[in-house]
């Protein structure tokens, strides 16, 4: 059985809609409305799909200091996965209705516990209702075992703040353009990027029709923006360690492997005003 690890069609998804190996995740969400994502999954889904939450199920506990999407314990992550009916050997799909935004965070947390066989369906739920129908069931999949052993995908901040200036580490910031100028703020209580830090709007890996680019138009975008940097030394963040992972998605479509993904982000490194930070266009 041929293996997605990045990227499913809707063509490709209806091929295998009934196999019991594969299950479908809705990762809806909307940041200034956590409630959301459960309202659209329960008005409609692709059929045989099970929500996930960001806040809920792929985030774990907030302290205030670390961020506002911490990483879950990846042991309980785990126990989840199996619950929910992931195998070891399980074909994963996830989805959302943002361009992948929020669906990435999935497809990174799997090969974070070491589960390649996880792929975005590229355009998400909106390709998806273009020409196949939704529904209303909630399914109740067969639990399964999960046995997960972690990759070295995630950077702490202790290793961005020991690596600042340093050329084994180059940050690349996934926010807007306005956000990471420290301009038009909604969402974190200070304004700015990490000094030092290159920005790729997430947005950009998508073309007009909320696909992601062709493979070769997305590594000459990123080598445009890393110049001579290895990849390997790439990584990635955001406001909240989500759509940083779109990038990492991007950068492995376009053959440009072996980024991380600094997962409190901007929303931990601003918690604490002593650690140095930087407005404007510059890195």
């Amino acid at each position: 059985m041929t293996a997605f690890d990045t990227l499913i069609s809707v063509r490709e998804l209806t091929q295998h809609l009934n196999d019991p190996r594969w299950r479908i995740f809705d990762c809806r969400h909307d940041l200034a409305n956590p409630a959301f994502g459960r309202a659209a999954y329960a008005e409609g889904h692709i059929p045989g799909a099970i929500f996930l939450s960001l806040d809920d199920d792929l985030s774990g506990p907030k302290t205030g200091t670390n961020g506002r999407h911490p990483l879950p314990d990846p042991a309980r992550f785990a126990t989840l996965l199996g619950e929910v009916g992931v195998g070891n050997d399980t074909q994963v799909i996830a989805y959302d209705d943002a361009g992948g935004m929020f669906a990435a965070r999935l497809w990174w947390m799997l090969r974070w516990l070491g589960h390649h066989k996880v792929a975005l369906l590229d355009g998400g739920c909106q390709a998806w209702s273009a020409s196949q129908p939704l529904s209303r069931e909630v399914p109740a999949p067969p639990p399964a075992v999960f046995r997960h052993v972690l990759e070295p995908l995630a950077v702490d901040l202790a290793y961005v703040r020991q690596h600042l200036d340093r050329a084994a580490m180059v940050l690349v910031d996934a926010r807007s353009p306005d956000r990471y100028r420290g301009e038009n703020e909604t969402l974190d209580p200070i304004a700015g990027h990490i000094p030092g830090a290159l920005n790729r709007f997430f947005r950009d890996n998508l073309g007009p029709d909320g696909r992601f680019k062709r493979a070769g138009e997305l590594r000459g975008e990123f080598e445009s923006l890393l110049g001579e940097r290895d990849p390997a030394t790439v990584v990635h963040h955001c406001g909240s360690g989500v759509t940083a992972c779109h990038n990492q998605l991007a950068m492995e479509l376009a053959g440009l492997g072996g980024s991380r993904v600094y997962a409190g982000s901007w929303s931990e490194w601003c918690a604490d005003a002593s650690r140095p930070m930087k407005t404007g266009s510059e890195p």
